[in-house]
């Protein structure tokens, strides 16, 4: 399974990398933001996509409107338990995104660790819904 993992904060980038390196069979890369993230999808070819949604540059919700539309392929959201955080995350969902998962401490979240059953379950999931689809293409 091929994962990339897309976050303005290293901090992020790493603690979600050290979550998902746990899991058998995964290949890992990162971007920084949407922008490096869109070179990476045509390159890397990941099976499930995490995005960030507030960075700089290219912000999350552009970059998953263009995922959607040059490389569609499950997406899943990281976002704060803000206000505005949820706001865009029903945005993101509306735009294709398949879930999201919920910083529990805000942007740069050190409780990360809590929801990492979550985040392992839910990028499993994401890879398997697009493992199916590219059987049935094929």
């Amino acid at each position: 399974m091929k994962v990339l993992i897309v976050d303005d904060s290293a901090l992020m980038r790493r603690y979600l990398r050290q979550i998902l390196e746990t899991e058998p069979d995964v290949t890992i890369e990162t971007a920084r933001d949407g922008e490096d993230a869109l070179k990476r999808i045509e390159s890397f070819d990941p099976d499930v996509v995490t995005l960030d949604i507030n960075m700089p540059v290219m912000d999350g919700l552009t970059c998953l409107a263009h995922i959607m539309e040059r490389f569609p392929r499950p997406v899943l959201m990281v976002s704060s338990l803000t206000e505005k955080g949820a706001l865009a995350t029903f945005e993101a969902l509306e735009l294709g995104a398949v879930d999201y998962i919920a910083k529990p401490g805000g942007t740069v979240s050190l409780n990360i660790h809590q929801v990492a059953d979550e985040i392992r379950a839910k990028v499993r999931s994401a890879a398997r819904s697009r493992q199916l689809r590219k059987r049935k293409r094929e």
